[in-house]
């Protein structure tokens, strides 16, 4: 059996023979990293890449992120890309945006891809990750322990990894390729309202990169819910925008039937995750519920006019 020497530190010093005699150290967070030499350093923050265990040692993430933390990075990026067409279109109103749109998109996808490839292991579209047990891992930094209330021993670390700083890196590299991709095109094809969106996206980025490192814990447990509950309302607030009552008002332009496909993707996509399709056939049916709300509001948009309203109270 592999054997360690002694050695005394700070905070629960003392380690024994075997591993699994190793002092837990104080706070949730806090753990000691292997020295060259077999023994154990004091009780502090775990490298980035790793993460405490039962024992209070630092162990590095070998696991592969869960199904739910992939709809999670990917709702985190399409976020990014919904906020950059929507601003394009706003801007816009002309169908030479759809060369805009396609930008935006190449930039997500460059910036995902790159992305991928430079967080460990590096060249490799797969990640490895730590395992998340709840809130407080996104949170490290509430929970650094003060060991006879005499000082604070700061453990703050990444247990989430990297499910945290990958977002960032995402928000990095899309800025880089917007600056080099979208000003070419929107000189070229776009000079009248190319400029706002970019303009718009270096005001939406930030926010997002503030967001991500304020509440992804919140982002991480809520989305689900905020993506289906964020479709629902922008279906009903653009219906209502450009006066569709009916399904001829609906298909009068092909960008209404674009933009409510659109909206049900992402009501497909809160179900997903939501459910996690862990009954394949039972969930996967709830899918056909997706145009249910759009329905509704055609077949009763027409009883909700002031106007007739007013005229039915008299």
């Amino acid at each position: 059996m592999m054997t360690f020497q002694r050695a005394r530190f700070p905070y629960d010093e003392e380690i024994s023979d075997i591993i699994e005699g190793v002092r837990s150290c104080p706070g949730l967070y806090c753990g000691r990293n292997e020295n060259d030499n077999g023994t154990f350093g004091p009780c502090g923050a775990c490298p980035w890449g790793y993460t405490t265990n039962a024992s209070s040692v630092c162990t590095l993430c070998t696991d592969e992120p869960t199904f739910y933390d992939w709809l999670y990075l990917g709702f985190m990026a399409a976020i990014a890309l919904i906020l950059n067409w929507f601003f394009i279109e706003f801007f816009a109103k002309k169908k030479r945006a759809i060369i805009l749109h396609v930008s935006a998109l190449l930039e997500c996808a460059i910036a995902a891809l790159v992305t991928l490839l430079l967080v460990d292991p590096l060249g490799s579209v797969t990640i490895r990750s730590c395992p998340i047990t709840s809130l407080a891992d996104w949170y490290t930094m509430l929970f650094n322990p003060s060991p006879g209330y005499t000082s604070k021993l700061h453990c703050t670390h990444e247990a989430v990894y990297p499910l945290y700083t990958i977002v960032f890196i995402y928000y990095a590299f899309m800025l880089v390729t917007m600056m080099l991709i979208r000003p070419l095109l929107a000189v070229k094809f776009c000079t009248s309202y190319g400029k706002a969106s970019i303009y718009a996206a270096l005001y939406f980025l930030p926010i997002l990169t503030v967001t991500q490192a304020v509440a992804a814990g919140l982002l991480y447990y809520s989305f689900p819910y905020l993506v289906i509950i964020v479709s629902l309302a922008t279906t009903a607030v653009h219906f209502a925008k450009q006066e569709i009552e009916n399904i001829k008002d609906l298909v009068r332009k092909p960008r209404h039937i674009i933009i409510l496909l659109g909206h049900w993707v992402v009501h497909a996509y809160g179900i997903i995750a939501i459910t996690q399709l862990e009954d394949v056939i039972l969930h996967a049916s709830l899918l056909a519920l997706v145009p249910v709300p759009a329905i509704f509001y055609l077949l009763t948009v027409r009883f909700t006019d002031p106007g007739k309203v007013q005229t039915y109270s008299h």
